[in-house]
């Protein structure tokens, strides 16, 4: 049995006999064999009630994941905005508190001027023609006025929609005007564009406070306020959109563009130019 010299603490070098330390492996061998061995199950245990509590989370309204929770609420409004998500009634309960914060937490409103700078380079690129033909379409309801402090109290989109609340709401003439919009129109004007608002309400009802609510908040200067008749009562607004968008054309207007916050104001017949797109997560109109 060979030898070697270790350190000592107090005495410099000594001798090491390693002759006892295969009897005293018999003796630890089993003991860590052991100690391993209950470490590996207590691992195993805790793993399989994480996995289950994570499940638990995963699925029960009263342990709701927050990183799941904000990734499938980014990716719904993802889908609303594309118009992917087709109709839908109300924004999905786990999903109020991100739309709640998306539209008072300066992504709303950084969002509306990213779209209205594209505007600006669209418009940039179209001469306007001598014949005071060239037009713009505007819709009204969060596109020009704001509905934002109503839907407050509506948790955001949250609740089901409530139309004898809304027209009480839109009766008051209280919107606040969206000041990228508003810039836009006036900078629209000015470039000699004939600006239409479009709006689906109605107009026996609406449209002394609707007009007033739009000069309080400076939409001066527009060529033709157009609000839902009786003749359109019942469709559905993309139809009924449509309708006017097909009358203007026929009476010689070129659409060089139109601003909304749902599809239904972009799609269907006698479409403009280019259709740009406001964000609205707060509710869907057919």
């Amino acid at each position: 049995m060979w030898e070697k010299l270790v350190p000592h603490a107090c005495f410099g070098r000594r001798k090491v006999d390693n002759s006892s330390k295969p009897q005293l492996h018999k003796i630890l061998n089993p003991i860590t064999s052991l100690i391993l061995a209950m470490w590996e199950l207590l691992l195993l245990i805790l793993s399989h009630l994480f996995s289950k509590s994570y499940g638990l989370m995963k699925t029960s309204p009263f342990f709701p994941n927050i990183l799941d929770t904000s990734s499938y609420c980014l990716s719904w409004r993802l889908a609303v905005e594309t118009n992917n998500a087709g109709p839908w009634r109300t924004v999905p309960m786990q999903c109020v508190l991100h739309v709640e914060n998306y539209m008072l937490g300066g992504q709303y409103f950084r969002d509306l001027e990213t779209v209205m700078e594209m505007i600006r380079v669209y418009v940039d690129g179209v001469e306007v023609g001598g014949d005071e033909m060239d037009a713009w379409v505007l819709d009204v309801d969060d596109t020009c006025l704001s509905n934002l402090f109503y839907y407050q109290g509506k948790q955001f989109g949250g609740m089901p929609f409530d139309p004898t609340g809304f027209k009480s709401w839109a009766g008051k003439g209280m919107c606040n005007v969206i000041p990228p919009t508003l810039d836009l129109f006036n900078e629209l004007i000015k470039r000699g564009y004939k600006v239409f608002l479009l709006t689906g309400r109605d107009d026996a009802t609406f449209r002394d406070i609707t007009t007033a609510n739009l000069q309080n908040q400076g939409f001066v200067g527009y060529e033709r306020l157009i609000m839902r008749t009786l003749e359109y009562k019942g469709l559905s607004a993309r139809i009924y959109k449509s309708a006017i968008r097909k009358q203007l054309v026929e009476q010689g207007y070129r659409i060089r563009g139109n601003i909304g916050d749902q599809w239904s104001d972009l799609t269907g017949d006698y479409l403009a130019d280019r259709n740009f797109k406001l964000p609205n997560p707060m509710y869907f109109v057919p």
